[in-house]
């Protein structure tokens, strides 16, 4: 049996339960009377505080070493296969012809991501007038700009804008090749906005486990705040997952920093999660 498998089973006989925890405050010291704290009492206080996220982080580090087996036990030619549906089916869908702005990873064999080639290149060779069946859209893609959860998506116009950062892992420039600054995503905004997400794992109702940078977590906080604030339409919210990336409902243990994906695309099809996305997907 599979990990993967096995978590199945697990969740099904036993889901992990996260009850909410309250914290206890205590009354002001008096001014009075000083106090003085040990270490270990320091190290006690402190350790209660921080137990209940401390154990969805240990949760969560355990979940990705399992995933990560997982993928990397993975058939190369059942990926292939995958891959190619998944883009297909991207490809074929109305919210994808129809969206005007699309924020897309560029997958990394390396981190064993669902492909994304097809579908980048399907974007910038598309110039709306070749091909009526779509509208001519602008492609976003990350750029990591520190350690610290920072990451912009930048405008680019074709494969020749990337660069191998340290990792690398492909990124656009910070400027093009005039010395122009890159447009932001995060500072443009237009109707019928599609983002095109990465991950570790998956489930059907939305929840996602990343590779704990808290990248992508922190920039689309940012833009959903940046809607609100201006009044913009929610973005959609979409993940490509290989079938082995899906896990039982309640596996991935979320903190509530954690963004939900509004809808999966698997081999098999399209899996609508949010009602936007039940809208667009099941018009």
């Amino acid at each position: 049996m599979t990990v993967i498998g096995l978590l199945h089973r697990l969740a099904v006989r036993t889901p992990l339960k996260f009850t909410p925890t309250t914290a206890t405050v205590s009354p002001p010291l008096s001014p009075t009377v000083h106090t003085t704290f040990g270490p270990s009492a320091t190290m006690s206080a402190a350790s209660t505080a921080a137990s209940p996220l401390d154990a969805v982080f240990k949760q969560k580090k355990a979940l990705r070493s399992q995933v990560k087996r997982e993928l990397r036990s993975m058939d190369p030619t059942l990926r292939s296969q995958e891959d190619d549906a998944i883009q297909r089916i991207v490809l074929e869908a109305p919210w994808f012809k129809s969206c005007r702005r699309l924020c897309a990873y560029i997958s990394c064999g390396a981190l064993r991501e669902v492909d994304t080639a097809k579908v980048l290149s399907a974007i910038l060779r598309n110039t709306g007038e070749d091909d009526r069946s779509q509208v001519r859209k602008k492609l976003y893609v990350p750029r990591v700009e520190d350690k610290n959860s920072f990451m912009r998506m930048l405008n680019i116009s074709g494969m020749d804008d990337l660069i191998a950062n340290s990792m690398d892992i492909l990124e656009p420039a910070p400027c093009d090749s005039e010395g122009n600054e890159r447009e932001d995503a995060l500072f443009t905004f237009m109707t019928k906005y599609v983002f095109i997400i990465t991950g570790l794992a998956f489930d059907k109702s939305g929840r996602r486990l990343g590779r704990g940078g808290g990248y992508y977590d922190t920039f689309l906080t940012k833009y959903q705040e940046l809607a609100k604030d201006r009044q913009w339409k929610k973005p959609l919210f979409v993940a490509l997952s290989y079938s082995r990336q899906i896990l039982e409902d309640g596996v991935i243990p979320i903190t509530p920093n954690d963004v939900p994906v509004d809808a999966l695309v698997l081999s098999s099809g399209v899996i609508p999660i949010s009602p936007a996305a039940r809208e667009v997907c099941n018009p």
